[in-house]
């Protein structure tokens, strides 16, 4: 098989980024029991430990982001003309992704344990996400393109609003 063509490699590495977050990330809360939930609400105050949740998850998928970007230059060759600012990238929609999808497991471990709830809130949020990343990332294909500073402004805009949101609106969910 012959590496793809720029855009193909693009779009299929952002979509393997989406279900190595939700694989990796999402399971955070879906995973806690009820005794263990019990023990954090004991010890900690709702926004530390979202905050924790967050944190850890970021991290957890700043490096799956780095090890997938890696795999994907091993397997289906390198077409990125800048390397530099498309690890940027992979990093800021690593985070931008791990913040989205650790909230949205909040909210469905409240849900009976439901992982399909996960699925169904976070289609309409994670979308405009990965078609700003795809956008973004564009640039790191064609030397000619640059990357919008307003776009990635954006793009972190976006992420601590969904930091803020996790912050204000976890306690209501900790106190059941």
């Amino acid at each position: 098989m012959d590496s793809p063509e720029s855009k193909v490699w693009n779009g299929l590495f952002w979509v393997i980024q989406l279900f190595v977050c939700i694989n990796a990330v999402a399971k955070s809360f879906l995973q806690e029991s009820r005794g263990r939930m019990l023990y954090y609400y004991s010890i900690t105050s709702p926004s530390n430990f979202v905050l924790a949740k967050l944190l850890f998850n970021s991290i957890l998928m700043l490096i799956m982001s780095l090890l997938s970007l890696l795999l994907f230059t091993l397997f289906l060759g390198n077409p990125l003309e800048k390397a530099a600012q498309f690890i940027g990238l992979v990093l800021l929609g690593g985070w931008s992704l791990s913040l989205i999808f650790t909230f949205l497991a909040a909210i469905a471990a409240k849900a009976q344990q439901n992982a399909a709830i996960m699925a169904v809130l976070g289609f309409p949020i994670i979308i405009p996400q990965l078609l700003l990343l795809m956008k973004l990332s564009n640039a790191a294909f064609a030397p000619l393109l640059t990357i919008s500073a307003t776009t990635v402004l954006l793009l972190i805009a976006l992420d601590i609003m969904v930091i803020l949101l996790a912050v204000i609106l976890f306690p209501f969910l900790w106190k059941d």
